[in-house]
């Protein structure tokens, strides 16, 4: 073989070589691109769960708070009932 035609051998396979070491960057940075997509969308699911629980609980609370104002409501117009009959009598 001619020195050219060996030369022209060793040019194209380092140029396949090159080019296949791109391919492959590209591919494994689209996957650590992929996988912190996908890691994001699992932290944004577990964010909105954890807001719904926390609404959950302050809905917990605002009625435990609303029924204990319901009941001291009945017992001052219990009291209000008992001393306007204290009065009347």
């Amino acid at each position: 073989m001619s020195t050219v035609a060996i030369i022209a051998i060793v040019v194209a396979a380092l140029i396949l070589v090159a080019i296949l070491v791109s391919v492959a960057r590209r591919a494994q940075a689209r996957r650590q691109v992929e996988e912190a997509q996908v890691e994001a969308q699992h932290d944004d699911v577990r964010h909105h769960r954890d807001q719904a629980e926390q609404r959950r609980s302050e809905a917990a609370l605002s009625e435990e708070r609303a029924r204990r104002a319901e009941a001291e409501a009945e017992l001052n117009e219990k009291r209000a009932a008992e001393r306007e009959q204290e009065l009347e009598n």
